[in-house]
């Protein structure tokens, strides 16, 4: 379990097997996240906004970094303590595929030769054309990244 009283946001109290890690200041973002709460929500995830302070220090990246692509946390079931796995952009969108029974279908295609590479390329896009708080950071996308 990760834990948002001790690691990332509020003093709520909330728990949970992992988190999406969403901008808050990007209306497109914004609606994915709350189409996708419920199916989260039944599968023990839970989501939170990549703006608070916390989740900087928590996946060790600096926030214009973190605002480049969603991410996800989850934590290992095989490890003891807080281990956890991180995934950011096409990869989180694999990885959070592989929670849901009817979205496999996206895992299977990241298997095919070229298939992750093709779902980041697309990642990307889609990322490059959205209009939010990481379309006016300062720092240059890096070269190959979203």
């Amino acid at each position: 379990m990760i834990s948002l009283t001790a690691d990332l946001t509020d003093a709520k109290g909330t728990h949970a097997r992992g988190f999406l890690f969403y901008d808050a200041e990007c209306d497109f973002c914004i609606k994915l996240a709350r189409l996708v709460a419920p199916i989260l929500k039944r599968r023990g995830l839970a989501l939170a906004p990549l703006q608070d302070p916390r989740v900087s220090a928590l996946l060790g990246l600096q926030a214009c970094d973190l605002l480049r692509e969603l991410r996800l946390v989850l934590s290992d079931d095989r490890a003891s303590g807080s281990a956890y796995a991180q995934y950011g952009g096409a990869d989180a969108v694999v990885a959070l595929a592989n929670e849901i029974w009817w979205a496999r279908p996206v895992v299977w295609l990241s298997k095919f030769p070229g298939g992750l590479g093709r779902l980041r390329d697309l990642y990307r896009w889609v990322a490059q054309r959205r209009k939010c708080a990481a379309a006016h950071c300062s720092l240059p996308h890096p070269a190959g990244q979203s």
